[in-house]
């Protein structure tokens, strides 16, 4: 005889929601202060380093002399901390992306003061990296002692989210970031339920950052305001192009790092490899140092009065100086700077050919290297509009972004796994 049985209740969405809505703003408004007080260390720290104490030596700033001393005692400073404070930086940044699992937070002192000084001494990786991962174990853990019956999973996610808003000034990023990581995992309710308290969060963080620093990622450029088939052509070869050379750093990186994995020791791997940075910034000039945010910009605010020469010669030296120092140990992220490269790449694109847009060249190669460097489809796109601002580009960067999207995919990461072999 056939019984009915009647499904379990299922418990109201809302009920789940609501008590997360205090725990992601917490995290939200912290993550934000962190990520504030450490680029305002850095600042101050970068003013000290490249202004004051250069004019007290009566040294030219950013003369090439003080570039390759000043990388080089970064490097022997980070290559200090790394050796000798407890936790050692955290693990290998070359195998490390944007979040992962909890680092212990002992380790997080030593992350941050490496972190501060690549950003202060002019290397060429930017804040995400460090921050995400610092904001992620400081939560997992406070945020276990606060309410142990939370899942550790919970603060991780609501770490992540909140670090990308206040980075990126919207919680659109953290958005769209966390619904391409949710494909395919298990998980109770619908997207828009596991994506609550995150956006939260993320929103908590980006208004917290927007109260109090007003960052941006508009560069200038000219907007696009009536997009015909010639921009969408330039959009897709730019993009396909430079995806193409962020490949090819791709198969450049696990080849770099093992070179400097054979010195072994972080006073010889990160004093050498802030020497070859330096080297590089004299090369590449002022410009190619530091994250590449503010460079990028001043790089759009001249369009048309560089040479293509000297935009070709940023882009390699900046993607040269990225891979070094994510191959020698540097503490950073690779988003900031591989921005400047695709901004260099797309400004000589327009000078090549001047009756491209600048907003459609910039914002094409930036997503093309972006796609190249993090596989990370929405995060690219995200970036190359926030560039343009200008609502007309988005269309043609979602078309442009097809073919560059059938370069990349499948083939080698700038990201290695505990072996160093490239991801795929």
């Amino acid at each position: 005889m056939a019984t009915d049985h009647a499904p379990p209740p299922v418990e109201a969405p809302v009920r789940i929601l609501l008590p997360q809505i205090l725990p992601a703003l917490v995290v939200g408004v912290g993550a934000s202060l962190l990520f504030l007080g450490i680029s305002a260390l850095a600042e101050k720290f970068q003013g000290v380093l490249w202004d004051d104490l250069p004019d007290a030596l009566g040294i030219g700033n950013h003369s090439a002399l003080w570039t390759i001393a000043m990388l080089t005692a970064t490097g022997v400073a980070v290559g200090l901390v790394v050796w000798k404070v407890p936790g050692h930086a955290g693990p290998d940044p070359a195998s490390e992306g944007l979040g992962g699992a909890p680092l212990a937070p002992g380790v997080v002192p030593g992350l941050l003061l490496a972190s501060t000084l690549s950003l202060a001494g002019g290397v060429s990786l930017g804040p995400e990296n460090p921050i995400i991962a610092s904001n992620i174990a400081l939560a997992f853990w406070l945020g276990g002692k606060a309410a142990p019956a939370m899942p550790g999973a919970v603060w991780v996610s609501l770490a992540s989210a909140a670090t990308i808003g206040a980075l990126f000034g919207t919680p659109v990023a953290a958005a769209l970031v966390l619904s391409e990581a949710l494909v395919g995992r298990p998980g109770r309710g619908s997207l828009w339920d596991r994506l609550f308290a995150p956006l939260v969060a993320a929103g908590a963080g980006a208004m917290t950052t927007e109260l109090i620093s007003e960052p941006s990622f508009d560069v200038g450029l000219p907007p696009l305001t009536d997009p015909g088939l010639v921009d969408l052509l330039a959009a897709l070869v730019i993009a396909s192009a430079a995806a193409v050379l962020g490949l090819a750093s791709c198969y450049l990186f696990p080849r770099l790092h093992a070179a400097f994995r054979r010195l072994r020791h972080p006073m010889l791997m990160l004093p050498l490899g802030g020497l070859v940075l330096g080297l590089l910034g004299a090369l590449g000039g002022k410009e190619t140092l530091f994250k590449g945010l503010e460079e990028t910009k001043e790089l759009t605010a001249s369009i048309g009065a560089w040479p293509s020469g000297e935009l070709a010669k940023f882009a390699v030296v900046k993607l040269l100086a990225l891979l070094v120092a994510a191959s020698c140990g540097f503490r950073g992220g690779r988003i900031f700077p591989a921005v400047f490269i695709g901004a260099s790449f797309g400004l000589l694109a327009q000078a090549l050919v001047p009756e491209v847009q600048p907003a459609v060249a910039v914002s094409s190669a930036v997503l093309g290297v972006l796609l190249a460097t993090t596989r990370q489809g929405w995060i690219s796109l995200f970036t190359g509009a926030a560039l343009a601002a200008s609502p007309a580009v988005l269309s043609l960067l979602c078309l442009a972004s097809l073919p560059a999207w059938l370069i990349v995919t499948g083939r080698p990461q700038l990201e290695l796994d505990h072996q160093g072999n490239a991801l795929r």
